[in-house]
């Protein structure tokens, strides 16, 4: 069963400096029929205005994951870590027992475009870290690259919690496929473009819960970046 989230039925604000959309209740957006979808608890969308962002702020238990359309974004965070995040490049970041963090837009000219994700961590308390890794063009052209997974697998980032992410930048009229292991689900999340889903068509911003199938074909009807989420 495939189950669409259209963009314009997610949580929308506009703060001017920040324009936000939330697949999942977050922060002044309550949704009751939509609270998270297993471990997957937030799916934000973000377009930042150049030289803006958060300051400085915490969190706690919570595996944090940071993937860059377009745009650059700059981190600080209370382990010391200071890095630029840009499109291709997977930032995990565990808050564990706590850690204080900032995400500003990097450039004084261009906007940042991004997805936040937050997954629910296997269990409380793990000692707060932070990584990053690049992965290039020719990794995500045309095909699912693991980007981050419970083992840190193929180069992927670690997360604290049976879940595996992939990315893929379709060119128009290619298809990639995945099986879906029994008593597993999907969420795909459409972040450009156009694609078909088991031939159900999804534009930039749709996403789609994903159960009781066995298999998936994500087809590109235009040039688009797709990350699919295989849960337990």
């Amino acid at each position: 069963m495939i189950t669409l989230r259209p963009t314009g039925s997610r949580g929308h604000f506009d703060f001017g400096w920040l324009d936000t959309r939330h697949t999942f209740s977050f922060g002044e957006y309550f949704d009751p029929g939509q609270d998270r979808f297993h471990a997957l608890r937030v799916l934000n969308e973000d377009r930042v205005q150049p030289g803006k962002g958060f300051g400085t702020h915490g969190h706690r238990d919570m595996e944090i994951l940071t993937w860059v359309l377009s745009g650059a974004l700059e981190h600080r965070d209370s382990l010391g870590t200071h890095g630029v995040i840009r499109p291709g490049e997977a930032q995990i970041m565990s808050a564990g027992t706590g850690i204080r963090h900032s995400e500003f837009n990097a450039s004084a000219t261009e906007p940042v475009h991004f997805l936040q994700i937050w997954i629910l961590p296997e269990r409380q308390g793990l000692t707060p870290r932070y990584d990053q890794v690049a992965f290039t063009e020719e990794a995500l052209r045309n095909r699912l690259r693991l980007i981050a997974s419970s083992e840190g697998a193929d180069g992927s980032v670690k997360l604290f919690q049976d879940v595996n992410i992939f990315a893929a930048r379709l060119d128009t009229k290619r298809e990639v496929e995945a099986t879906l292991p029994p008593a597993r689900a999907g969420f795909l999340q459409v972040a450009s473009g156009s694609v078909s889903l088991n031939g159900k068509v999804m534009h930039a911003g749709d996403g789609a819960r994903i159960e009781d199938e066995p298999s998936i074909t994500v087809r590109a009807e235009s040039p688009s970046e797709i990350l699919f989420f295989e849960l337990a």
